[in-house]
């Protein structure tokens, strides 16, 4: 049997085929992302526990893809990654040994792992395969998807707690977060309602992309996809959302400071923008929604005993500083991988719930324990800040979605709760797309490896059978442009 060596180029055409198809499956793990919890709630609630790795076959053929086409990502960030891994996923199998059955110890360990570990180098894999102009109708998308949201959410405000539209996932009585007022804080097509929050703030992004480089969408498409992000932060009926489409517009404070003529382009649009807001602010919805979104916040200044902007500053980073509090009550090991994320209570439990703590920083490092705990935090950290300064820099080339993409992830990379599925995948999905706006046109590298060029002694990739070495090298490709017929050429040049 005739079997390809190692060490052969691949045939003529594969990588190119296979870098597609890794891009196809990329935009299949985004309309996952999307749907997922429509398939939960609506379509196959029955299923809705599966579904909650319904995206993981697709990021492992992603990897396999990737591999086979030489395209996957080895650099620091991976390797470390693995390491980090393979050691949490030991420390926490010895940890909850004594405690639980084989099979149930390797289901939440491994959850564990799947959760914290197996989609993050698929972050470095959207930066190789996509470019700006991919990222860009990515945006298109989200644009054009963000005006029926918008409608679904707001059908979800109007409608009662109970109604079929505002149904949780599976087959249980439970019931969407409240929001006040006889109102739930609506997940649109998502399973609650931070997908809806990363998703305003991902249509935020680029809709003032759109507005500071006026070329790259319609302005009806801007236009109507601007009012839908400003009804939808309305309805949310949640400070969460408030602020993470606060700090993509925050983004524009460092155009204004790094590339400041990106800003003279973008007067026309604010103005514009005001006199949306100021028409919204007699819709009937938009008000009622306003009402109840005013109540929150003022509500929750008055149980901490603070203003508004301070609490919406401690709530930002009480993440942060909660997780470090439980450092001094640590054991060594953790308390076992796994068993802090709503998967891991459910086949601890048989219910989803927080057995550790809701904060992401506390719940890895009451898993991992105060040594690998800190080592992933430690590595998103570094991620994160990886990816802001490849923004700030593309910025300073003069390209405005990078920073812009960073703005709206940036926070669920370093903080958000890994092991709830729509907050891993925002973080994949748009870690990514940030990642490829930052690839300069001018300086990006093709993909595609091309194909091997035929070594001294073969012929179309084949050596002929009986030719000396020297007799290819006279004769074999490229020995036309390398034959010198010495005083003759001279002659004819000449």
């Amino acid at each position: 049997m005739n079997t390809p060596s190692a060490r052969e180029p691949p045939a003529l055409g594969a990588p190119a085929r296979l870098v597609e198809i890794v891009r196809r499956l990329i935009w299949l793990y985004f309309i996952l992302w999307i749907i997922e919890g429509a398939l939960r709630k609506w379509i196959v609630p029955q299923f809705s526990n599966p579904l909650l790795l319904v995206r993981d076959p697709v990021v492992v053929l992603i990897y396999l893809l990737s591999w086979r086409a030489g395209i996957f990502p080895r650099n620091w960030f991976i390797r470390s990654l693995l390491g980090i891994a393979v050691l949490s996923q030991i420390a926490g199998m010895i940890v909850l040994q004594p405690f639980l059955p084989p099979m149930k110890l390797l289901f939440v360990t491994l959850y564990g792992a799947r959760s914290n570990f197996l989609h993050l180098p698929l972050i470095f894999v959207i930066g190789r395969v996509f470019d700006t102009a991919e990222v860009k109708r990515i945006g298109w998308w989200i644009l054009v998807g963000m005006i029926p949201m918008t409608v679904l959410t707001a059908l979800q405000f109007r409608a009662s707690p109970e109604a079929f539209i505002n149904r949780t996932v599976g087959l249980g009585e439970a019931q969407q977060i409240t929001a006040g007022g006889g109102k739930i804080r609506p997940p649109g097509t998502f399973s609650f309602v931070s997908g809806v929050i990363f998703y305003l703030s991902a249509a935020t992004a680029f809709v003032l992309h759109g507005a500071l480089s006026r070329t790259t969408y319609k302005n009806s498409l801007l236009f109507a996809a601007g009012l839908a992000v400003v009804i939808g932060v309305a309805v949310s009926g949640s400070r969460s959302a408030v602020a993470s489409v606060g700090l993509v517009v925050l983004s524009l404070f460092a155009i204004l400071l790094i590339r400041p003529s990106a800003i003279n382009r973008f007067g026309r649009s604010l103005l514009f923008a005001v006199i949306l807001f100021w028409g919204l602010s007699y819709v009937p919805i938009f008000q009622e929604g306003v009402e109840i979104l005013s109540a929150r916040f003022t509500e929750s200044a008055a149980a901490e005993e603070k203003t508004v902007a301070a609490g919406m500053f401690a709530r930002i980073f009480s993440g942060f500083t909660e997780g470090l509090s439980v450092l001094d009550r640590l054991p060594l090991g953790g308390y076992g991988l796994g068993i802090g994320t709503n998967g891991g209570a459910k086949f601890l439990t048989g219910r989803a719930t927080f057995l550790l703590a809701e904060g992401e920083w506390s719940r890895v490092l009451l898993e991992s324990g105060p040594i690998l705990g800190l080592m992933f935090l430690l590595w998103r950290t570094t991620l994160t800040l990886y990816l802001g300064y490849l923004s700030v820099r593309s910025l300073a080339r003069g390209e405005t979605l990078a920073i812009l993409l960073f703005s709206a992830g940036f926070f669920v990379i370093a903080n958000g709760p890994f092991g709830q599925p729509t907050s891993l995948g925002f973080a994949v999905v748009f870690g990514g797309l940030c990642l490829a706006a930052t690839r300069s046109r001018g300086n990006a590298k093709e993909i595609s490896p091309r194909p091997a060029e035929p070594s001294p002694g073969t012929h179309g990739g084949q050596r002929v059978r009986g030719r000396s070495v020297y007799a290819d090298r006279l004769h074999g490709p490229g020995a036309t442009q390398a034959k010198s017929n010495g005083s003759r050429d001279r002659r004819s040049s000449s």
